[in-house]
């Protein structure tokens, strides 16, 4: 269970989401440490959990406050290593922009601020995969000034998405889309006069829409070491992801799978590039080319880490190890077959082509499939409840978004 070598050590973890509570679950797992979490609101999962001390902040992602909080859980545990992680973009940005500020029994594996900045903006993160001959779809950088004087080298349908997602955001209009899909040129300018009218300074990205269901997209997860070498990378095929209008684009059920081929192209991008940390590439596979195409790079673990956690190869440890232990691990690319699910097994099914129902029986009945929210050591009769009502709620949103898929 507990390396006894291993230093005394805090989980400082910021956000409130499932990315929260399955990156404390991870250290749970390993180590039976609570983690410490501020989120801006008390909110299910992380609040009314027996494995995390929830601290609702709401101008959490403010830096002065962002710095204090940390602070105060530095000050809390002046006798242990307290570690930094955040599971938003924003506090992400935050903790590679400030981590020369934090006290010094804080650590964090994060990027400089300014490589952050410039692999998050989706225009020089393209650049970036045609230096190191990763695939990407046809793209065009969209500037304000254009209006709508502009011809796309490609037919619809049209993605649109903001190259700058934190100053996207930032303008407080929820009700704009993560991504729009537009099948005509008509609906790609009314999406875009929207987004500016909304406020919004920085540049969109249009994009061919590459075809394919849910079960064509891929998610890679990776951890590199203070030196930068890549010491994890783990593979998600993803059947089901959510369709709801907050919820677009989330994963719903990953399998792991590998390729050695697109972990040693992506491996010798991060390793040049000096890349530390955690990070997550959303990528999906064209069936026109045959080729895996990336769509962005998350500068952090992905909301579903989970999928990398249950299959072997705990998260926890790799930050643990690398940060507090010194160790050189060695590099592993995970090739276990295991189910990754926000969702109960019926409803994927229901949901989830016919061509992947035999696969995901026989991981079902070998008991290899996992559910992020349900860990029992966190099991207490308000929680139970909870995540009950979760999975109610699930399937009310999954019947009235997704559609079942045909034969």
């Amino acid at each position: 269970m507990h390396d006894m070598s291993t230093p005394a050590f805090q989980p400082l973890l910021f956000g409130g989401d499932i990315n929260v509570y399955s990156v404390a679950r991870a250290f749970h797992e390993a180590y039976g440490v609570k983690s410490i979490a501020y989120g801006k609101y008390i909110s299910f999962p992380c609040a009314y959990s027996s494995i995390i001390d929830y601290r609702p902040c709401v101008d959490n992602e403010d830096a002065e406050t962002f710095l204090r909080n940390v602070n105060t859980v530095a000050r809390e545990y002046r006798d242990r290593t307290v570690l930094v992680i955040g599971c938003g973009d924003s506090y992400v940005k935050l903790a590679a922009h400030l981590k020369d500020r934090f006290p010094a029994n804080v650590k964090c594996n994060y990027i400089s601020g300014e490589m952050l900045d410039q692999l998050t903006n989706k225009e020089e993160f393209y650049a970036l995969c045609d230096r190191y001959g990763i695939d990407h779809p046809a793209t065009f950088v969209y500037d304000g000034a254009m209006g709508h004087d502009f011809t796309l080298p490609w037919q619809p349908p049209y993605i649109a998405k903001p190259a700058d997602g934190v100053a996207y955001w930032a303008t407080g209009h929820n009700e704009l889309k993560k991504v729009y899909l537009c099948q005509s040129r008509e609906e790609l300018l009314s999406a875009l006069d929207e987004v500016y009218a909304a406020g919004y300074p920085g540049k969109m990205i249009l994009q061919e829409f590459i075809p394919g269901d849910d079960t064509y997209m891929r998610v890679l997860t990776n951890y590199s070491d203070t030196h930068g070498k890549v010491k994890m990378m783990c593979l998600g095929h993803v059947l089901l992801e959510e369709h709801s209008p907050h919820g677009i684009g989330n994963h719903a059920v990953i399998i792991t799978e590998h390729d050695q081929a697109l972990c040693d192209r992506i491996r010798a991008m991060l390793e040049d590039l000096g890349y530390v940390g955690f990070s997550n590439f959303d990528i999906k596979f064209d069936q026109r080319d045959g080729k895996y195409k990336a769509f962005e790079i998350n500068c952090r673990q992905g909301r579903s880490n989970y999928y990398v956690t249950g299959a072997g190869a705990n998260i926890a440890r790799y930050l643990v190890g690398d940060l507090l232990e010194g160790k050189d691990l060695p590099l592993t690319v995970v090739d276990r077959e295991t189910i990754w699910r926000m969702i109960p097994r019926r409803l994927a099914l229901t949901f989830i082509p016919r061509s992947y129902h035999a696969r995901m029986k026989k991981l079902f009945r070998k008991g290899t499939d996992h559910h992020s929210m349900e860990y029992r050591p966190d099991y207490t009769a308000r929680r139970i409840w909870r995540i009950w009502k979760n999975h109610i709620g699930t399937y009310v949103r999954f019947y009235r978004h997704n559609e079942k898929p045909q034969g």
